[in-house]
């Protein structure tokens, strides 16, 4: 069972900006993606815009950009947010850890098949990738399919 607990607060405003993907599971819909990027951003309507950017096969591949929205449905619980991006199809982005000063952060769902580790910089730090891994490992997260997704350098 996968302990699913996710972050009692979230600033969203602290939150918005550019996140770059340190690791995920596998999945469709990032197929082949490498160097990804999520930014976010609040929209007039109170939602949230959120553009994911990648390159396929290698960091001069061809370029991949999906535009998203995301909501949180429910105010008493701020780490769990709902995602689209496809018309009104929503999955769960749950925060389950988050730093302090909004440096990193361990996304997942209600489901165990999706799993992101996403950091302010292209690179992390080896000592809080490996403290992140521990942390999922206690949730109870398999982390042997885990991807580490290459990014620019600095």
């Amino acid at each position: 069972m996968i302990d699913q607990t996710t972050v009692k607060e979230l600033d969203l405003n602290r939150y918005m900006g550019t996140w770059y993907e340190i690791a995920r599971f596998p999945h469709s819909f990032e197929k082949d993606l490498v160097g990804v990027t999520a930014t976010y951003s609040l929209r007039d309507d109170g939602k949230i815009s959120v553009v994911n950017e990648g390159y396929k096969y290698t960091l001069d591949g061809e370029q991949s950009k999906a535009v998203g929205k995301a909501k949180i449905p429910d105010k008493t619980e701020p780490g769990r947010l709902k995602v689209s991006f496809f018309w009104f199809f929503y999955g769960d982005y749950y925060v389950l850890e988050l730093d302090p000063d909004y440096q990193y952060v361990m996304l997942g769902s209600s489901s165990d098949k999706y799993f992101w580790i996403l950091s302010r910089t292209p690179q992390m730090a080896p000592d809080v990738y490996e403290m992140l891994l521990e942390k999922a490992r206690k949730r109870g997260y398999n982390l042997e399919r885990l991807y580490k997704v290459p990014q620019r350098m600095n």
